[in-house]
C-alpha cells in the first residue's frame, strides 16, 4: 500500500530525511525554496534537526509529525525545515548556541522557531504532543509561538537584535597575550581530578558520556611527567566502561552514553566516531600498561565496526539506532529463560552469575543488560574451575548468544559515510595495527582511505557524506582535518609516502579555505551560513574532537616532516587563539591540551 503522504523530504541523500519524508508535515529541506517562502509569505520558521539514530528524535516523529491535527497547525502556520546535524554540522552549530542562550539547555531533537531572516526568537528540544512530563504539549506551543510572531511584532524586532548580537559575541575569540606555559597542564589535571569519579570512574555524575579528548589527554599528561593519578583515572574508566552495559558483551563496541553514572544503563544508539575514538584510546593505553584487557576491548571493538559498519568497498557506516520494534534496546536485552534455552542450565547459571543476570530482570519489563558482576577469581571458587577454563565457556556461551541475537530484528543502521569520522575511524584501526601488527586493521585503514579519495572527492574538494552512490555536501574543516590527520597516521605505519603527499596537499587546501588570516584559526566553514552573525571556528572538544585542536596536531606533525616552519606558526596561532578557553575551562579543551603538550614538549618523528 503506497504512503498516504510525500513531502519534499523524499528527493534527499539524508536517512534522517528521509525517515520523515512521509510525514503529513510539509517539510522542506533547508534551501532557498523554503527561505524564500518564509520572506514571501511573512511566517515564521519551524526549524527541525535531529539525527537518524536519536531515540527522542523518533519519539517526536510518531507523536507529532505523524500526527494529522498537529501536522495541520504547522502547515498552516509555519514553514517547516528538517535539517540532519550530520549533514550540516554548520546549521547545528549555530541554532544549538541560540537554544543554550535562551534556555540554558540543549539537545536533540532541536525545535527552534525563527524569524523569516533565519534570526531564532524561541526554542526547545522534544515536545510532547499534550502537557506531559512538565513539558507543553506542541500543539499548545505551536499555537502561542505563532500567535505572538503576527500581534508581537515590536518585540520580536528586539528579540531578533539581541539574538543577533549574542550571536556574534558567542563565536568572537581574540587571541590571548600571555605566553603559551606548561603550567596549564598542572592546572588542567587538578580541575579534572576534582571532577573525577572514585568510585565508577569517568567525570561528573549521571548522565555519564565516555570523553576519550580527556583521557587520552591524561594518558599523556603520565607519560610526559610520570604522574601516575593520571593513569589510573585513565584506567579506572576504561575498566568501569567495558565491565558495564555501555560496552556490548556479545559483539564488542560501546554505546553513546550510560543514563546513570556506573555505565551500566545505557542509552542504546552506537555512534561510528565514539567506537572510532574509543578503539583508539583502548589500544594506547595497552601499549602504556601492557595489560591485555586494554587490547581485548579494542580489538572487540574494531571487530565489530569490520563485521557491522563496513561499506563493502570501503568506509564506514554511521550510526546503529538505539531502537529496534519500537523498543528502546530490544535488540540487546535477554531474559533469564531466553539464556537458558540457548545455553543449557548448567552454562546458564555460569553465564549469568559473570554478566548479573536475574530472573527478575535488571533493566525495564523483565529484561536484563549483560554487564560483568563478578570475578574470574570468585567465579573459579564458587563453580570449581580455573580461570581458563571459565574463560573457555564464556567464550563459547557469548559465541552463542551472539549467534541467536543476529536471527533478530537489527536496529536501523544510518548507512551514510561521513568524510570525518572516517578520518577519526581510519585512525582507530592505525592504532590497532600499531599495537597488535594485525595487517587486518591496516588493510581496511587503506581500503577506507582510498575509498574517500576514489569516491568522495571532487578534484582537491573533500566531500561531506556519501549515501547509496550519492557524495553530498562540501566538506567543512573538520572533514580536512580528521582526514588529514588519518593520511599522516597511515603515512608513518606504512612509510608509504603517496600519504604523506595527499596529506601535505588537502592541507595546503584546507588553509587556502578555512584559514582565519586576522587572528588565525580555522573557521568551521568555508563561507557565512548566516551572513547577520560571521563564521565560526568552533573550539571545543565535544563528542568528537574540534578542528582546530587536530588542526594543530597536523600541522606540527607535517611541519616537521617537511621541515616547513611556517605550519610551526601557524600552529601556536591557533594555540595563541584558544589559550583562554583552556586556562578557563580545560575539561572542554582536551584534544587541544594534548596538541599544546605536542607543541611545548615534542616527541622526535622517525
Amino acid at each position: 500500500m503506497p504512503p498516504r503522504y510525500t513531502n519534499r523530504l523524499i528527493h534527499e541523500a539524508s536517512p534522517y530525511l528521509l525517515q520523515h519524508a512521509h510525514n503529513p508535515v510539509d517539510w522542506y529541506p533547508w534551501g532557498e525554496e523554503a527561505l524564500s517562502r518564509a520572506k514571501h509569505e511573512d511566517k515564521p520558521i519551524l526549524l527541525s534537526i535531529g539525527y537518524s539514530s536519536c531515540h527522542w528524535c523518533h519519539r517526536m516523529e510518531k507523536e507529532c509529525f505523524e500526527n494529522e491535527a498537529i501536522a495541520r497547525i504547522m502547515n498552516e502556520r509555519f514553514i517547516n525545515i528538517k535539517v540532519d546535524r550530520e549533514e550540516r554540522p554548520d546549521l547545528d552549530e549555530i541554532y544549538m548556541k541560540a537554544l543554550h542562550l535562551m534556555t540554558g539547555s540543549g539537545g536533540w531533537p532541536m525545535t527552534v522557531f525563527l524569524t523569516p531572516d533565519l534570526v531564532p526568537f524561541h526554542g526547545g528540544t522534544y515536545f510532547p504532543p499534550e502537557d506531559r512530563m512538565g513539558l507543553p504539549g506542541f500543539s499548545k506551543v505551536l499555537m502561542i509561538v505563532s500567535d505572538y510572531y503576527r500581534t508581537r511584532r515590536k518585540e520580536i524586532a528586539h528579540m531578533e537584535s539581541q539574538m543577533r548580537e549574542a550571536l556574534r559575541e558567542a563565536i568572537k575569540v581574540v587571541p590571548s597575550r600571555k605566553e603559551l606555559d606548561v603550567g596549564v597542564f598542572t592546572k588542567a589535571f587538578e580541575l579534572m581530578k576534582n571532577q573525577f569519579d572514585p568510585l565508577y570512574g569517568g567525570f561528573g555524575k549521571a548522565p555519564k558520556f565516555p570523553n576519550p579528548p580527556i583521557l587520552t589527554f591524561l594518558l599523556r599528561y603520565w607519560k610526559s611527567t610520570g604522574e601516575n593519578e593520571a593513569l589510573k583515572m585513565v584506567e579506572k574508566t576504561l575498566e568501569k566502561m567495558s565491565e558495564g552495559g555501555i560496552y556490548d558483551h556479545l559483539g564488542g563496541g560501546f554505546h553513546r552514553y550510560s543514563v546513570d553514572e556506573q555505565w551500566f544503563v545505557p542509552h542504546f544508539e552506537k555512534m561510528l566516531y565514539d567506537n572510532a575514538l574509543l578503539s583508539q584510546l583502548y589500544f594506547e593505553t595497552y601499549q602504556a600498561t601492557r595489560k591485555e584487557k586494554y587490547r581485548q576491548i579494542g580489538e572487540e571493538t574494531l571487530f565489530y565496526i569490520l563485521r557491522e559498519m563496513s561499506h563493502p568497498e570501503g568506509g564506514f557506516y554511521s550510526a546503529q539506532d538505539a531502537d529496534s520494534e519500537g523498543e528502546e534496546g530490544k535488540f540487546y536485552l535477554w531474559t533469564k529463560e531466553e539464556i537458558n534455552h540457548i545455553l543449557g542450565e548448567e552454562r546458564e547459571k555460569l553465564f549469568s552469575t559473570y554478566y548479573g543476570v536475574t530472573s527478575r530482570g535488571n533493566f525495564e519489563r523483565g529484561k536484563n543488560i549483560l554487564h560483568i558482576a563478578s570475578t574470574l577469581e570468585k567465579m573459579s571458587d564458587e563453580f570449581k574451575l580455573s580461570p581458563s577454563e571459565l574463560i573457555k565457556i564464556l567464550k563459547e556461551s557469548q559465541k552463542s548468544l551472539l549467534t541467536e541475537r543476529e536471527r533478530r530484528i537489527r536496529p536501523h543502521r544510518d548507512e551514510k559515510i561521513i568524510t570525518s569520522w572516517n578520518g577519526l575511524m581510519i585512525s582507530g584501526l592505525v592504532s590497532g595495527f600499531i599495537a597488535t601488527e594485525d595487517r587486518v586493521y591496516l588493510q581496511a585503514a587503506q581500503k577506507a582511505a582510498h575509498f574517500i579519495l576514489k569516491r568522495m572527492s571532487k578534484g582537491m574538494d573533500l566531500m561531506r557524506l556519501f549515501y547509496h552512490g550519492r557524495v553530498h555536501g562540501e566538506g567543512f574543516s573538520e572533514d580536512y582535518a580528521f582526514f588529514i590527520q588519518a593520511l599522516l597516521d597511515l603515512y608513518e605505519a606504512t612509510m608509504e609516502r603517496e600519504y604523506l603527499i595527499k596529506a601535505y596537499e588537502l592541507n595546503e587546501v584546507m588553509i587556502d579555505r578555512f584559514w582565519d588570516n586576522e587572528n588565525g584559526g580555522v573557521f568551521f566553514t568555508e563561507r557565512e551560513v548566516l551572513p547577520m552573525i560571521g563564521r565560526s571556528k568552533n573550539p571545543y572538544d565535544q563528542a568528537i574532537p574540534s578542528p582546530n585542536s587536530v588542526a594543530v596536531m597536523n600541522l606540527l606533525r607535517l611541519g616537521s616532516l617537511k621541515k616547513d616552519d611556517s605550519m610551526k606558526e601557524k600552529a601556536e596561532k591557533i594555540l595563541r587563539l584558544f589559550y583562554e578557553f583552556l586556562l578557563e575551562s580545560p575539561l572542554g579543551f582536551g584534544h587541544l591540551l594534548s596538541s599544546l603538550l605536542f607543541f611545548l614538549k615534542p616527541v622526535s618523528q622517525s
